[in-house]
């Protein structure tokens, strides 16, 4: 991590991947999930801590009832009890909230029988085309998505950020989803980020 004018960034692999100048697709991300489910008190997973702003919305959402979040850099959740506490609103302390360091692939394999969310935000990388790590590109294949509709709850959603459109991916999803619907954020410079919403 690294602070530049006033804002924190985040670099893995030399790579950019977030700062705390915006998150308004990070909230669009959680938002949408939520809207595409019914009731109230849903049991949301999010993949990706970040700095926090997903799970901040997530923490104050009338309709979320508790959260999991899997990050696999254990130096970015202890930055949450120091230079990103804000960013998350301390959620990371909340009763409602359980915050697992593990690979996302991995925890979703290895998670209880029955384990199920009704919303599930993932947010692990730039998205389906610029992966900084080349594990995370299963998550955007066929058996990604398979492991990640195992984990949904009988109408449950899934939603995922992307820092640019990618057609191939939406046509998987379309593959194996009922519904997607497809979310383009502004944002200050470049193109716009775009969030995912699949339901089952």
């Amino acid at each position: 991590m690294r602070r530049v004018d006033g804002h924190f960034e985040i670099i893995s692999n030399g790579v950019f991947l977030m700062d705390t100048r915006n998150g308004e697709s990070e909230r669009v991300l959680v938002r949408a999930a939520v809207e595409a489910v019914k009731g109230d008190g849903a049991r949301m997973l999010i993949g990706g801590l970040g700095v926090g702003f997903s799970l901040a919305e997530a923490a104050r959402h009338p309709r979320v009832g508790w959260v999991t979040v899997v990050e696999c850099e254990p130096s970015v959740i202890a930055w949450h009890a120091s230079h990103l506490a804000d960013f998350s609103a301390g959620a990371v302390r909340s009763p409602d909230v359980t915050v697992v360091c593990a690979d996302l692939l991995a925890w979703l394999r290895q998670a209880p029988e029955g384990c199920a969310f009704d919303a599930i935000c993932l947010d692990i990388d730039n998205g389906p085309d610029w992966t900084v790590t080349p594990a995370n590109a299963e998550l955007y294949t066929g058996d990604g998505l398979g492991l990640v509709c195992s984990r949904l709850a009988p109408g449950g959603a899934a939603a995922f950020w992307s820092a640019s459109a990618s057609e191939a991916f939406e046509e998987r999803l379309r593959e194996r989803f009922a519904a997607v619907r497809v979310i383009e954020v502004p944002v200050p410079r470049g193109p716009a980020d775009v969030v995912y919403v699949a339901s089952t």
